[in-house]
């Protein structure tokens, strides 16, 4: 891999960003893998028509859609990784671009996961049939981030409500929260370059200004190389490919390849 070291990885900071954002996403999830989940709910995305809604779908996102921990951060950050184009004058392109989400059930700490985005299904999908079909895949995508952010805010409250837990120790406690990769997605004509490893580092350094959070991800086979470089495990036993748990009229379906993985695993 030939790594090119002027790629640039900073918060998004601009409306204007989002057009190329949602392009890269959609050449990399759409028209390289072919993610059944992602193309299911943006349909339309190789279209005009369906790039400007998934690109004001994410501006929405980013201007009213991000709360804020304890703290005053975003729980989630939208990332872009810019890179100079010298067919454009050497202006800086977007060519790949990540969500990390700050996830916890302890208020304060992130937005509580979810493994049922019924708002966001019922919205982009029409079908009734495919409405069914992205509820159970997510039902068995998401299923186990929320177990792990369950565990942590009950290994919270039970250190906190402890007898005897000093009260000055309680604000060493670990945070009852994780920092999750939602997307990494680096347009095709820009990989194997270093932009993908560099849109997971901005994240595990964030991760620790936030407090040393542990970072989880539900990674592909590509994106399995990075993460695993990059200090992510499968956990013991469950180091092969997610079994998702749909509707036998769906079993024969396409469905994407997973593991979750985690830092401290």
């Amino acid at each position: 891999m030939a790594v090119t070291t002027d790629i640039v990885v900073e918060p998004v900071n601009s409306a204007d960003d989002f057009p190329q954002i949602y392009h890269c996403i959609s050449e990399a999830f759409g028209r390289q893998i072919k993610d059944t989940i992602w193309m299911a709910m943006n349909p339309q995305w190789d279209t005009p028509e369906g790039q400007q809604k998934g690109a004001l779908g994410l501006l929405k996102r980013w201007k009213s859609g991000i709360t804020t921990n304890k703290d005053g951060l975003p729980n989630t950050v939208i990332l872009k990784a810019t890179l100079r184009d010298p067919q454009d004058g050497f202006r800086p392109k977007i060519v790949g671009a990540a969500i990390w989400s700050q996830a916890s059930f302890v208020s304060g700490y992130g937005d509580p996961p979810t493994n049922n985005p019924a708002a966001a299904i019922e919205e982009q999908i029409k079908c009734p049939t495919e409405r069914r079909f992205a509820a159970q895949m997510y039902a068995s995508l998401w299923s186990r981030r929320v177990e792990v952010a369950r565990e942590k805010a009950d290994r919270y409250y039970s250190m906190v409500e402890s007898d005897t837990e000093e009260p000055r120790r309680r604000t060493s406690l670990a945070p009852p929260a994780i920092f999750t990769l939602d997307t990494c997605a680096v347009d095709p004509a820009f990989q194997r370059r270093g932009v993908a490893g560099k849109l997971v580092a901005w994240g595990l350094e964030e991760a620790q200004r936030r407090g040393g959070l542990e970072c989880t991800t539900e990674a592909s086979p590509m994106g399995r190389v990075v993460y695993k470089r990059m200090g992510f495990r499968a956990e013991k036993g469950a180091e092969k490919d997610l079994v998702y748990q749909v509707d036998e009229e769906f079993e024969a379906r396409d469905k994407p390849e997973i593991v979750f993985m985690r830092t401290w695993a």
